[in-house]
């Protein structure tokens, strides 16, 4: 088995102006590289210019699609952090994953999720349907934070950090153990998707 460190997409759901996203981000990427197994690529949907149309069938699809593409493609993993708006997730989110398909085929999605008193685990379930069609494993140790704001100092950093990192060691130690489970897959069998 490979000890190279697993590339992580880690997808940034929130565009709404002062989102909370960034502190969320912040701290799971810091969580990530600490843990030692990944190499960690911030994908912020709020960077992307992603068009709301898909272009019409037999054409090029925009330059910074393919861009995004390649991007996901390099990506043994996937981490989806996302708040909660109105019992699911962002339509920005959505639309960002929509636009791809085989870059999330045999692949395992984790999610980090935020929010106020289900602390964005509706998002979280609406999400697992959604990878499932694309073919993705999603990971069942999710990390949610319930009053989100309140989770978080005034630094950015949580307020009990030795439970919240507890439970992203937990994800992380799954995500790799799909990760690197599935690229030797991979390797040796093409997906039938």
């Amino acid at each position: 088995m490979s000890s190279a460190p697993v590339r992580v997409a880690v997808i940034v759901g929130s565009v709404r102006e002062g989102r909370f996203a960034p502190t969320v981000t912040r701290w799971f990427t810091g969580e990530a590289t600490a843990h030692g197994g990944f190499e960690v690529d911030v994908v912020d949907v709020a960077d992307l210019p992603l068009p709301m149309a898909f272009p019409a069938f037999g054409t090029e699809p925009r330059p910074e699609v393919g861009q995004l593409a390649a991007r996901l493609a390099a990506a043994g993993a996937f981490v989806v952090i996302t708040p909660e708006y109105n019992h699911s997730y962002p339509a920005s989110l959505k639309n960002a994953v929509d636009w791809f398909r085989a870059e999330w085929q045999a692949k395992p999605v984790a999610f980090v999720a935020y929010g106020g008193l289900s602390g964005g685990l509706r998002a979280v379930e609406h999400l697992r349907p959604v990878f499932a069609e694309l073919h993705a494993v999603t990971i069942r140790e999710t990390v949610s934070f319930h009053g989100a704001h309140g989770r978080f100092d005034s630094s950015g950093a949580p307020v009990d950090p030795e439970g919240t990192g507890q439970a992203a060691k937990k994800l992380l130690d799954q995500l790799e153990w799909w990760a690197r489970s599935l690229t030797e897959a991979r390797a040796v069998r093409v997906y039938p998707a």
